[in-house]
């Protein structure tokens, strides 16, 4: 609701209530721009909830959108010489705008190095040393385990695990084992591997 400024018969327009309260807020401008503290104080206090608005509707939260306020009022401190007082409630709108929007991108910077940082390393960790030792081991117990089976069956899974891998037809050929049947025979090898590594 616009708010007349001067006391008239109800034939005052409009437009003429929207230039007085222009020409106020331009008034309190330029004695702020001039020092005036208190011109400053009621200009603020003029146009807060308009910039309290517009970064609410950016939805940022409460601590952000105060952020965001106070960064409107300092850069219209900075400012206050050359924005136009006439239009001051627009340059506020825009640049209210602009600082909701550097938040929001500022944030999204934030989370994404945050995610990709936050887990990369736990405290008191030595993942390549343990790693190493661990595989190793792990090796050392696969050797001893394949020793433990038949002749024939080391064989056969030195052929398939070799770089690149026998064909059947030759596995077939230098063990005496059935094409149909090595498949099978690989699968009681692993599984008795397994039983061994796990005990």
């Amino acid at each position: 609701m616009v708010q007349h400024l001067s006391a008239g018969s109800g034939t005052d327009s409009e437009s003429t209530t929207t230039a007085a309260v222009r020409s106020e807020a331009a008034t309190l401008v330029i004695q702020a721009a001039s020092g005036d503290q208190g011109a400053w104080s009621r200009l603020v206090d003029h146009y807060a909830r308009l910039v309290w608005a517009v970064t609410r509707s950016f939805r940022l939260s409460d601590s952000d959108a105060a952020d965001v306020s106070q960064m409107v009022w300092l850069r219209l401190l900075e400012h206050i010489n050359r924005v136009d007082p006439e239009r001051v409630g627009a340059w506020l709108v825009v640049t209210t705008r602009r600082e909701c929007l550097r938040v929001l991108a500022f944030r999204k910077r934030v989370l994404l190095t945050y995610e990709s940082a936050a887990f990369e390393e736990e405290p008191g960790d030595q993942p390549e040393l343990d790693a190493d030792l661990i595989a190793l081991e792990r090796a050392a117990d696969v050797r001893e385990a394949l020793q433990q089976l038949p002749d024939r069956w080391q064989q056969l899974l030195g052929m398939l695990m070799a770089d690149p891998p026998a064909p059947y037809a030759e596995i077939s050929k230098q063990i005496g084992i059935p094409i149909g049947s090595i498949g099978p025979i690989r699968g009681r090898c692993l599984d008795k591997l397994r039983l061994l590594l796990a005990s």
